[in-house]
Formats: C-alpha cells, structure tokens, sequence
C-alpha cells in the first residue's frame, strides 16, 4: 500500500540519469516534488505516461514544482531513453539496492521486482500532500497530476 497524504516523505538520495545524486532533501523549503514510481524503461505504458508528462511540463512549472521519475533501471538505461524521448526532467534509477526507495513509499512490486504506477506530490516542507496508483498496465491520467497538483 502506497504511503499516504500527510505521511512525511522518505528521504532519498539516487542518481539521475547522468550519475548526479538527487537528493529528496535538496528540494526542501525550496518547492514542492511530483515523485513519480515506473515500472520500466523502454517499455510502452510508461513510455506513453513520460511522454505525456513531457508534453505537459508546463503544469508543473506553473505549480513551482520539481518532476522527478522513478524506476529500478540503471542510470545507463535512463540516460539513453530519456536522451530519445527528449525528457526534460530528471529520471532516477532506484538500481541499488534494488528498490528501496519504491519500497520506502510503497510502491513497489516484490512479484514483479519493478516499482508500482505510483505518483506522490511532496509539499515543500516535505510532507506528502497527494498520492495515487493505477493497476499494472494502466496509465495514470494527466488529469489525475492536475487534481493532486492542487493539493500543494
């Protein structure tokens, strides 16, 4: 079960998609962090979803907030698709140990070994203020950023 509004986020710290640490901490009482859980790479439901999000950049810009996307892909793997979908945004690999951040916020699949569809917007003092999660293979609706975006 994916952690819920009003929990306090779990700290993180996990490479980017060029080898740089993120830190969850390096974001607090700056602006709020859209966290968002994907099972994998170059596959074609999250494909679908980051291109998505890609396309609607300007939802998060206008809410102040940093996009981040989460998966237990390498760094490696990240970069190369990020670099051909042309994603502005940071995409972290949760590779080692595999999952624990995913497993920190409750998304992520022990069956599957992959993180779960699961979106947490972060409030600047680094409480969760919305969280949602679709079932394998769906696709999270851009509508549903919009309704948990105005929760910050």
């Amino acid at each position: 079960m994916i952690l819920a509004p009003g929990t306090v986020a779990p700290e993180f710290a996990l490479p980017n998609q060029f080898g740089q640490p993120v830190r969850l901490a390096g974001f607090r009482a700056r602006r709020p962090v859209v966290l968002v859980f994907f099972p994998l790479a170059f596959s074609m439901t999250c494909q679908g979803e980051l291109d998505e999000l890609r396309d609607h950049a300007a939802l998060f810009d206008a809410a102040g907030a940093e996009l981040l996307a989460v998966s237990v892909d390498s760094k490696h793997a990240l970069r190369a698709w990020a670099e051909k979908q042309g994603y502005g945004f940071q995409l972290l690999a949760d590779f080692w140990p595999h999952g624990s951040v995913a497993r920190a916020y409750g998304a992520f699949s022990e069956s599957r070994g992959t993180a779960e569809r699961a979106t947490f917007v972060i409030g600047a003092e680094g409480v969760i203020r919305s969280s949602f999660a679709t079932e394998p293979g769906t696709a999270r609706p851009i509508a549903r950023y919009r309704e948990a975006i105005g929760a910050l």
